[in-house]
């Protein structure tokens, strides 16, 4: 981290884009982006204090069975979505435009591990024939940032560990809506922590972003070959925030 930028702000005052956040999250059949599939979704708004001013679900029927260990995540059986979801086609074109309409209005959306939830969302967009989302932005992910900022601070880096650390509750992890929620606050968090070393805009701060993913995934590489977790031809994906 460092503190000579000409565009980083003052001490005390926190950047614009904490004003009204967008915030995003999907619980899905598993963590392979390219093919799982959506189960449930919350697109939502959050206020300067991080109250919700606007808020949206989905529960999809991914069309495939939800695997039980997804199940026990997220709560969502096969039998469940079956019964009560709504075609997945509609719950991705109605999750696009909501992103979308953020973004184009300039609102920074929030996601945590960024690169899963737009990636996946992309790869579901063309399964099911929905333009998708190519480069989303201004996107802000705590946990890119919380990694820039303490980068030394040992443990884990959940969404659950890191809420706690900036004393922001998270009572229902793993529903789309509750980590969504504690997403958004939690970057409100961090903007006032390091606010004097922020840049001025949600802009800026994504473009930051972009560098620091790279950055944070050449480290952990090093570190897997290191302890004999991944060979030394293997590589980290550092793209961010869509894969």
């Amino acid at each position: 981290m460092t503190t000579r930028h000409a565009e980083q702000l003052s001490l005390w005052d926190v950047p614009d884009w904490v004003r009204l956040v967008g915030v995003f999250d999907l619980e899905t059949t598993g963590v392979d982006v390219t093919g799982d599939r959506i189960v449930t979704a919350h697109v939502g708004l959050l206020d300067a204090s991080g109250l919700i001013v606007r808020a949206r679900d989905w529960l999809a029927d991914p069309g495939i069975p939800i695997p039980e260990g997804a199940s026990a995540i997220h709560g969502i059986s096969t039998e469940y979505a079956r019964a009560n979801g709504r075609p997945a086609h509609e719950v991705v074109s109605e999750v696009v435009a909501a992103l979308r309409g953020l973004l184009d209005a300039g609102i920074p959306v929030v996601a945590y591990n960024a690169p899963f939830d737009f990636s996946l969302l992309k790869y579901e967009s063309l399964r099911h024939g929905v333009p998708p989302i190519e480069n989303p932005s201004p996107v802000i992910d705590p946990l890119v940032v919380d990694k820039a900022y303490d980068r030394w601070r040992r443990g884990k880096r959940t969404l659950e560990v890191v809420a706690a650390h900036y004393a922001v509750k998270l009572d229902a992890a793993h529903e789309a809506s509750a980590d969504a929620v504690a997403a958004g606050r939690v970057a409100q968090a961090l903007a006032e922590r390091y606010a004097p070393w922020l840049p001025e805009t949600a802009h800026e701060l994504h473009t930051r972003q972009v560098a620091w993913a790279r950055a944070q995934a050449a480290s952990l590489t090093e570190y897997f070959i290191q302890i004999g977790r991944l060979d030394p031809d293997d590589r980290l994906d550092g793209r961010w925030p869509i894969r």
